[in-house]
């Protein structure tokens, strides 16, 4: 029987998954997007759901399949996505386990903001440079505030047509997209800030396994300025610790 349900489209997701293929353990794995599906290997063990789900879905699924048990490896910076996981199993009665990526040390060279808002602010006040985003898409509008956005920031994305769609409409055009497909080495980033010629780089603290360690050495290579989104503050296991609980977990579910 399937009763466990592990919310992914993460390399700790994916790790989790491979775990239970692994280990024989039957579970519900839900991604965000078709990209995120094509990362998971095919197995009978592995139930894949692709689509993004709000606090009603997900209450819906766990009731109508008996989940047991959720394991919340979303990103770091999906607060929406894991308050609505949250939400939906403490409706339920459901235990749920979050699974923390690990945090990289501390960067000197950067510097810290609690928000997008709170860069923009600076970036508005500071002086004047162009401006390589690292973020994603899902921000993409809130950048438009900055002071010539147009002009002075390149953005960098994933290669799909929506998402392409939306800078074009935000006035990105083809010259100030580069869409590619993370995460990227150093070189990489070296490369994408010297054709920006970029002053400032903007990045969340997404991890090793997300990055963040090659955009900091390519920063300082490049002598950009690195502004970082700080992480939401947040209580949860480490990979290994949720293994152990899905094995613990494996013959009451």
């Amino acid at each position: 029987m399937c009763r466990i349900l592990i919310f992914g489209g993460t390399t700790e997701g994916r790790k989790l998954a491979e775990f239970c293929i692994d280990n024989k353990i039957y579970a519900y794995v839900s991604v965000a997007t078709p990209y995120g599906r094509k990362l998971l290997n095919s197995s009978k063990f592995l139930h894949i759901l692709v689509g993004r789900k709000d606090e009603a879905e997900i209450e819906k699924f766990i009731v109508k399949n008996g989940i047991e048990i959720v394991m919340d490896a979303t990103h770091p910076y999906a607060v929406e996505a894991g308050r609505n996981i949250s939400a939906a199993c403490k409706k339920c009665s459901v235990k749920c386990v979050r699974i923390l990526r690990e945090e990289s040390n501390l960067c000197e060279y950067g510097r810290y903001f609690d928000d997008i808002e709170s860069i923009i602010e600076y970036l508005n006040t500071s002086s004047y440079g162009n401006i390589l985003i690292t973020t994603g898409s899902n921000d993409l509008e809130k950048f438009c505030s900055i002071k010539n956005y147009a002009e002075r920031c390149m953005v960098r994305v994933l290669p799909t047509q929506e998402i392409m769609e939306r800078c074009k409409a935000l006035g990105f055009d083809k010259e100030s997209v580069i869409a590619e497909r993370g995460p990227f080495s150093e070189e990489q980033n070296i490369r994408h800030l010297k054709k920006c010629r970029a002053k400032y780089l903007i990045t969340k603290e997404s991890g090793t396994v997300g990055g963040f360690t090659a955009k900091v050495s390519a920063a300082e290579k490049c002598g950009a300025q690195l502004l970082i989104i700080k992480r939401p503050t947040e209580s949860g296991v480490s990979l290994e610790e949720a293994k152990k609980i899905l094995m613990s977990e494996r013959s009451n579910v």
